[in-house]
């Protein structure tokens, strides 16, 4: 089984209610298909950074999902079918989670070659003035 990010917009003509339906939808065409969800969360309405359909507003629905292919490309053939949803998209984690962890370590060991930086010089210290040179003098007084 591989790991998922399943992002899908829903229209935003629908209410809060109808909008879960519509997840709930996806969710139960996921598990028949044999995926286990990871992580379900609805995002909640938000604002598009373009319109889409002439819509500038869609609820937001976030899957981590553990799947089979084939179980992500029935969930994707159907979304692309609904006119409930305006974009949705689909992304192997597993993948992405790998190849940061490699990028890890590869970072570790060039910074392990390196040599180490010394230590940055110290400023000199001026001392603070005295009470007497920094109180201002008084009339009447001789400076």
């Amino acid at each position: 089984m591989r790991l998922y990010d399943i992002v899908a917009l829903v229209t935003p003509d629908l209410n809060d209610e109808d909008a879960q339906k519509v997840a709930s939808e996806y969710r139960k065409i996921l598990s028949d298909g044999g995926a286990e969800i990871v992580k379900d969360e609805t995002w909640g309405r938000r604002r598009l950074a373009f319109p889409i359909l002439r819509k500038r507003e869609a609820y937001y629905h976030y899957f981590q999902v553990s799947a089979e292919p084939a179980a992500i490309a029935e969930t994707e053939r159907r979304m692309k079918l609904s006119d409930q949803v305006l974009r949705h998209l689909a992304v192997r984690a597993d993948l992405e989670l790998k190849r940061a962890a490699k990028s890890a370590v590869r970072q570790r060991e060039k910074a392990a070659k390196r040599p180490p930086r010394p230590p940055a010089p110290m400023a000199p210290t001026v001392p603070p003035p005295s009470a007497e040179a920094s109180a201002p003098a008084e009339k009447g007084e001789p400076s």
